[in-house]
């Protein structure tokens, strides 16, 4: 038998538009049973050897379709990808699923491409393959794109639709390209968002420059990511919608921080959820999403994971999750993730920073500040859109916490921000951090629990080593004695390691509380700022006393008893006019007053220090350490 391939033209476009690519219709010969259609038995094996058009395929149980070596196999039914399934849980090679499909069915036959992550090789399928020169046909499944407008250099109106597993939308590949108004939606599993095995969009290499504008994208499934920007590549989303939903992992899949076989969040975050909308991986990649709308359903909207020098940028974009849990952005290593003019609704945290360098900024979508970054990040946006963009302030609504601090980094809160969180403001687990909020132009912190900042033990588990794979079945055990002293650790000092955050030009309500058990100070500097609240060192206790899978949502959350610092210092600084009104019992062990500081207790009571166990007057322009006491009587 010989099938003949399905050809495509190309014919000469304008200058800016380049090729414009038109489908040609397949040619069947020598039908495998009648007309065109094809039957593959129990036990059989059929390789395609090219791509081939029919109106019905049935394929038995046992039955096997192949491509040529080097090659990879699509099933398209009436332009929608279909059939398609993994081998096994944690595999890599999908196959076509035993069944009848009828209608337009084309088995498009293509060019693989053979994606390695660490230690796996992912076989990538994709509807439009582009590169330097544009689309390549022989690595797209052309099939899957429909409608619209498709040349070397942008698609226009296009749709693709999937229903099968790890099928990509838009792959591009070291080249410059522009997909306008594109609805994407895929349906069913993907496996691999480190890699973009199974994503709606992905831009991969240093030399690609992917612009989306105006674009519906919609998933559900199993780490079937919307947007992944990777290896260096500059991806711009504008005037979009993505919205991501989670699938139902495989019955025998076990929860793993293993990345080349993660396909659900660690849980030791705090969270659930199986699919994050998007992900900036690899060396210097970048994203930006302005105006657009970013939603996953749990686990995290804007994600970045692993690697070094990425940028992150959300300007003037809805962004959160539809469900309980879940983060706006992610921010490891030294990521440098910007939100400016951005709501932002979500589960849990704004940001989860996880270090060590990463540096987080939320503010006003300031013209300067749009464009300044679009020198910086290469955004294209010409003066007209630069001019036409709002300038808004940032709302974060976050169903638990603000900002969780589970590795080192910085975070800057400035402009007309407003951060409202049902839990803790900033929630530090043992960690360094620098945390600067000005408030000079109007930036608020609205804890509904009236606690602004949290230090904890680092209450995450950890993965175990099982069978030599590190597997999600850590359990947390709440300590039952009390914190041992370290002779060796100043509580009066402040060092590099320490938890500090400088609050400029701001009035706050709440509390700071430091529930380190470990040497770890609560540096705080108060700069022209009015605070009413307690500051003290503290005991802290979990509401479980174990919290494992079942009960992630447990983490950091805990209740505090005041008590004298024993590794965890609170320092303390008041300067440019500051005032700190008590409200109650205080454990400090430095306290710095500048001449125009003050400390006060609310109306018809008075505040009592002592230090070392010696009632000692406030005076200002004055400095106390040692184990301070404040109190209100």
């Amino acid at each position: 038998m010989t099938l003949m391939t399905r050809r495509s033209l190309l014919i000469a476009g304008t200058a800016t538009a380049g090729a414009l690519l038109v489908p040609v219709g397949s040619v069947q010969a020598a039908p495998v049973t009648s007309g065109r259609q094809l039957t593959v038995g129990s036990g059989e094996t059929y390789e395609v050897a090219a791509t081939t058009r029919l109106n019905r395929l049935t394929l038995a149980d046992g039955g096997t379709l192949t491509a040529p070596e080097g090659h990879g196999l699509t099933l398209t039914v009436d332009g929608v990808e279909t059939g398609q399934q993994l081998t096994a849980t944690g595999g890599t090679a999908t196959v076509v699923r035993p069944g009848t499909y009828r209608g337009d069915v084309v088995l498009t036959v293509a060019v693989a491409n053979d994606i390695t992550y660490e230690t796996l090789t992912f076989p990538f399928r994709q509807a439009l393959y582009v590169d330097a020169d544009g689309v390549v046909r022989d690595r797209s499944v052309l099939a899957a794109v429909q409608g619209g407008r498709l040349t070397d250099t942008l698609a226009r109106n296009v749709s693709i639709t999937s229903t099968g597993e790890c099928f990509d939308g838009v792959f591009v590949q070291d080249g410059t390209y522009t997909l306008q108004r594109p609805v994407i939606s895929l349906t069913g599993n993907g496996r691999c968002d480190f890699a973009g095995y199974g994503a709606a969009v992905v831009g991969d290499g240093s030399a690609t420059t992917l612009v989306v504008e105006g674009a519906r994208i919609s998933t559900k499934g199993v780490v079937r990511t919307a947007v992944i920007s990777n290896d260096g590549a500059n991806v711009v989303v504008k005037d979009s919608t993505l919205h991501t939903r989670n699938g139902t992992l495989p019955a025998d899949y076990q929860a793993t921080v293993e990345t080349p076989y993660t396909q659900s969040v660690p849980w030791m975050l705090g969270l659930d959820g199986n699919v994050r909308a998007t992900n900036l991986i690899g060396k210097n990649s970048r994203a930006t999403y302005l105006n657009s709308t970013v939603f996953s359903e749990t686990w995290g909207a804007l994600s970045v994971e692993g690697g070094s020098g990425l940028k992150l940028t959300a300007v003037n974009s809805h962004v959160g999750n539809t469900g309980a849990y879940g983060y706006g952005t992610y921010a490891i290593g030294d990521a440098t993730v910007r939100v400016l003019g951005s709501r932002f609704d979500v589960g849990s945290y704004a940001t989860i920073i996880a270090g060590p360098a990463a540096v987080v900024h939320y503010g006003d979508s300031t013209r300067d500040a749009v464009a300044a970054l679009n020198t910086e990040l290469e955004l294209g946006l010409s003066a007209a859109e630069l001019k036409a963009l709002p300038v808004r302030t940032t709302v974060v609504n976050s169903g638990h916490f603000g900002y969780m601090f589970f590795g080192a980094g910085s975070l800057t809160l400035d402009g007309g921000t407003v951060i409202n969180s049902a839990r803790a403001t900033f929630l530090n687990k043992g960690q360094q951090t620098a945390i600067t909020v000005d408030g000079s132009k109007g930036a608020r912190l609205n804890p509904a629990d009236g606690v602004i900042l949290q230090m904890i033990e680092l209450d995450d588990p950890g993965p175990v080593n099982v069978n030599g794979k590190m597997m999600n079945v850590g359990v947390y055990t709440e300590p039952t004695t009390d914190p041992t002293k370290d002779a060796s650790f100043d509580v009066t000092a402040v060092h590099s390691a320490d938890g500090a955050a400088t609050f400029t030009d701001i009035k706050l309500k709440g509390d700071f509380y430091n529930g380190m058990r470990k040497g770890k100070n609560m540096v705080l500097t108060f700069d022209g700022a009015t605070l009413e609240g307690v500051i003290s060192a503290t005991r802290t206790k979990h509401r479980v006393s174990s919290i494992d899978a079942s009960t992630f949502y447990e983490l950091g959350i805990v209740t505090n008893t005041v008590q004298a610092a024993v590794n965890n210092g609170a320092i303390v600084t008041l300067t440019g006019g500051s005032t700190w009104t008590l409200t109650g019992t205080s454990y400090l062990t430095s306290l710095t007053l500048a001449a125009d500081a003050a400390v006060k207790a609310p109306r018809g009571k008075a505040v009592t220090l002592t230090v070392d166990g010696t009632v000692t007057a406030i005076t200002p322009g004055s400095t106390y350490t040692g184990a301070l006491t404040l109190t209100v009587a």
